[in-house]
């Protein structure tokens, strides 16, 4: 893409109204639009990180068995009054509204019931389970606050997977599963050094759910880490009893703030039997079918990564989730026509670019707008790097450059 189709540009200046850093990076860089406060617009090259990520979630979802659908985001008021979460002094932070024919209805701020509602039309028999489907959707909470950019929405983008299983066995061995899905999810966008398996309490069907945390001083949650063990506990359940039960040393234990970037739990029948979700098992016998829960913010992922991996320069991201693999950057009007020939070798090559074609702007603000940017791979033509038989070339986390001809560059590039 030539950066003169973009109708977003640069901001030097963070927007007066936003503190986290999130945020502020990516409005100044034209990924996000701040609608209001908790709402934001994702714009063209913020879209292409959403799509980046999404696409390593259904691989890791598709890998264990998931099965993608579409939930709506409009809810029928009879179909959460069955688990009693229509109530107001049970959910504090629905979006509702009513139709024109006096229906009261509300706007998705989680999935049980709806999947359940669902799932209950086509399991009849323990032949019909296990079933793994998965939705990508909007998702509106009505928060007191939201001070955290796109990392605690009123409005955001999440992933929602839920198992039907035919008992807690089964179950388990699907959880196991999703735990590894989890952990590569984080590994592939970036952040598997700074994310830990969290031990959480599992309420009323398990010891332990599993909270995902991203070890950050932006972060609203306190997790107490073994470094060696690679494990974590978030603070709720730091006891002794637990770390009994996990082999952990208080005195080993390192408090970190972090934030949640994902979660699985264990459901059991709480949302199976209100909606008469049974199967009959081998002998005849009704059984409540056993649930699972699994839960990624996408657009709360894509804040982490830049709250994380940002630098005083800007945004830094992985390969993996870039919007563009390389910033091809043209310095001078002299050098346009042999920057349009790389542009095109790349794109032959099936290498994702952005070229900076805009004229009349220093190298200095072209510079700057490449680090704010963030993409991993910038390429410099300009008359000096000409003069010396190649482009210059250097990643985005690197001070160092070379270099290297058109041929050696693509080697590089895709190597």
């Amino acid at each position: 893409m030539r950066q003169t189709q973009l109708f977003t540009k640069t901001s030097k200046d963070n927007p007066a109204d936003e503190l986290a850093k999130n945020a502020q990076l990516l409005i100044r860089a034209g990924y996000i639009h701040k609608e209001m406060a908790g709402v934001y617009s994702i714009l063209p090259l913020g879209y292409r990180v959403m799509e980046k990520i999404i696409g390593i979630v259904k691989e890791e979802m598709n890998a264990i068995g998931g099965i993608q659908m579409k939930t709506s985001a409009l809810q029928s008021k009879d179909v959460w009054e069955k688990t009693n979460r229509w109530s107001d002094d049970v959910v504090d932070n629905w979006f509702k509204t009513t139709l024109k024919n006096g229906t009261e209805v509300g706007l998705s701020f989680t999935n049980e019931e709806a999947y359940s509602n669902i799932v209950k039309n086509f399991v009849s028999s323990y032949k019909d389970l296990p079933l793994y489907p998965y939705d990508f959707k909007t998702i509106f909470r009505n928060e007191t606050r939201s001070k955290s950019g796109i990392m605690r929405g009123r409005e955001f983008y999440w992933k929602a997977l839920y198992s039907f299983s035919a008992d807690e066995a089964e179950h388990n061995v699907f959880y196991e599963k999703a735990k590894e899905a989890y952990t590569n999810v984080y590994r592939r966008v970036g952040l598997g050094d700074f994310t830990y398996m969290t031990f959480a309490s599992g309420g009323t069907f398990s010891k332990y759910s599993h909270e995902f945390q991203t070890v950050s001083e932006a972060g609203e949650d306190l997790i107490y880490i073994d470094e060696a063990k690679n494990i974590a506990i978030n603070k709720e359940v730091l006891t002794d009893e637990v770390l009994a039960e996990l082999g952990i040393d208080r005195a080993t234990l390192v408090e970190k703030k972090a934030i949640e970037v994902g979660n699985i739990f264990s459901l059991g029948s709480k949302f199976s039997e209100p909606f008469d979700l049974t199967y009959k098992n081998a002998e005849g016998t009704d059984v409540p079918v056993f649930m699972g829960s699994y839960g990624i913010g996408v657009t709360r992922l894509m804040g982490t990564i830049v709250e994380v991996l940002s630098d005083e320069k800007g945004i830094v991201w992985p390969e993996s989730v870039a919007p563009f693999k390389v910033h091809l950057v043209a310095l001078g009007d002299t050098v346009f026509e042999k920057a349009e020939v790389i542009y095109s070798e790349l794109l032959k090559h099936n290498i994702e670019v952005l070229f900076d074609d805009r004229v009349g702007l220093s190298a200095g603000e072209k510079f700057a707008d490449s680090d704010l940017l963030g993409m991993p791979h910038r390429i410099v033509v300009s008359e000096r790097s000409l003069a010396q038989g190649g482009v210059e070339y250097k990643k985005r986390d690197s001070s160092e450059s070379t270099v290297l001809s058109t041929e050696a560059l693509i080697t590089m590039l895709n190597a």
